[in-house]
């Protein structure tokens, strides 16, 4: 069963940061020293549970007119459960009661279907973020 809480504390966030560090650094290869930046304490962290396994995170902060989906990963044994979604859906929560009206990410090119099923357009060429293909799409809330 899926849970989708919005973190609260720093149990939970340090959680979060292992799920980041266990996806891009370990698995993708993502340097460590600019996997957890300056937008930490802006930002609003949610934390997927499955089963009660933490199985997922994500984030949003507002930039500009937008909220800025950042830093989805689903740990690689839950990926089939519809986590992200569950992630996705909670930030694009959070960003209207936020009182955001569009969302934009950049996402990986592997990923862009995923994006793309859940409402989001590419509006950019493919473009490199620590060595990773990336898109920019957006979606209107």
């Amino acid at each position: 069963m899926l849970e989708v809480v919005r973190i609260v504390n720093k149990e939970q966030m340090d959680e979060a940061y292992r799920i980041r560090m266990e996806v891009f650094v370990e698995e993708q290869g993502v340097n460590p020293d600019v996997e957890i930046d300056e937008h930490e304490a802006e930002a609003a962290h949610v934390l997927a549970y499955w089963n009660g396994q933490a199985a997922g995170t994500g984030r949003v902060r507002t930039v500009g007119e937008y909220a800025k989906i950042e830093r989805i990963c689903v740990r690689a044994d839950y990926r089939k459960y519809g986590v992200g979604k569950g992630v996705m859906l909670a930030l694009e929560e959070i960003a209207r009661e936020q009182g955001l009206a569009k969302a934009k990410l950049h996402g990986q090119t592997h990923a862009e279907p995923f994006y793309a099923r859940l409402g989001y357009e590419t509006v950019s060429d493919v473009f490199m973020e620590e060595g990773i293909p990336h898109v920019t799409m957006v979606k209107t809330l």
